[in-house]
């Protein structure tokens, strides 16, 4: 049996949902980015305290069609913009089409109606959360951000960065007090 659950975007994720389960006697085969495999049913009962239990620690049950597409949409773009860099080079419908095996047209529809904003702009979002991350780590210069996020130069950075923030970078960096958003805010 597979459940489908809402806001697992990172590995610190995934192991407070499966210890959610394995304090409840549950022990999953599997725990994926927005999905825990069981070998056996659960009762109704076991559900909705397991319901309870994720809704607690802001997690949900997916049920229907349409959210777990979704859901799968902004898991494929958050590990897309948080571990896969090199891979930010491809064209993200394909990308996307490719990992659903979905049309493009019918994703970008379904999460514009659903979320209110186009997969493009949450990509973006995403993107920009990230150049926040690195900056504020100030490891990296705005060059080696720019190159390693896939940006074609860092003044396209810059102007994608101030038209989402309302900042430049640079001012970004010397204020280092706007507070992130976390991933499931976005």
């Amino acid at each position: 049996m597979k459940l489908y659950i809402k806001n697992m975007v990172c590995s610190r994720c995934k192991m407070v949902v499966k210890s959610v389960f394995e304090n409840m006697g549950i022990n999953p085969i599997a725990v994926e980015l927005g999905e825990v495999e069981l070998k056996n049913d659960i009762s109704e009962n076991q559900k909705q305290e397991l319901l309870k239990s994720l809704r607690g620690i802001g997690f949900d049950l997916i049920n229907d069609k349409k959210s777990k597409t979704i859901d799968a949409i902004k898991i494929l773009i958050i590990d897309l913009v948080q571990n896969k860099n090199n891979d930010l080079k491809i064209n993200l419908s394909n990308y996307l089409s490719q990992k659903l095996n979905q049309d493009y047209n019918t994703l970008s529809n379904l999460f514009s109606e659903v979320e209110n904003t186009t997969i493009e702009k949450y990509f973006i979002h995403q993107k920009i959360e990230k150049v926040k991350e690195l900056i504020i780590y100030d490891e990296l210069s705005l060059s080696e951000i720019a190159y390693s996020l896939n940006y074609s130069t860092v003044s396209h950075l810059s102007n994608q960065f101030k038209k989402v923030t309302g900042f430049s970078p640079t001012y970004f960096k010397n204020i280092k007090t706007t507070k992130r958003k976390q991933i499931e805010d976005l």
